[in-house]
């Protein structure tokens, strides 16, 4: 049984546009996504390595892009002890949308969602 989001759809994808912590410039990525409980999870293949996990832990205020809907949001990277169940829970999650799911997970909390023109 799924538990993302039924209005996602079927959405693949999760635009992520973080701050660079160095230029001060916006850079987006897309990536996988799954949603939990209002929240959306991501996973960093490379762990604390990837360049936009460094950007959340330098400003976790970031932009998401799912299908027709954008928000604004605050993300964070989970500690696999002091986070255990939605650790776990994110990576089950993508591992069952996806069939991979070992990366590092970021949660990302909307501010509030509105639906593109």
């Amino acid at each position: 049984m799924r538990e993302y989001r039924a209005d996602m759809g079927e959405e693949q994808y999760l635009y992520l546009t973080t701050t660079g912590r160095k230029t001060g410039l916006p850079r987006e990525i897309e990536i996988w996504f799954v949603e939990a409980e209002g929240k959306y999870y991501i996973l960093a293949e490379h762990r604390h390595k990837a360049q936009w996990v460094k950007n959340i832990q330098t400003n976790p205020r970031v932009r998401v892009r799912v299908g027709a809907r954008e928000f604004a949001a605050t993300a964070r990277v989970l500690d696999a002890e002091r986070d255990r169940d939605a650790f776990r829970r994110a990576q089950a999650l993508e591992k069952e949308k996806y069939g991979w799911g070992t990366g590092l997970p970021v949660e990302i909390v909307a501010d509030r969602i509105r639906d593109s023109d």
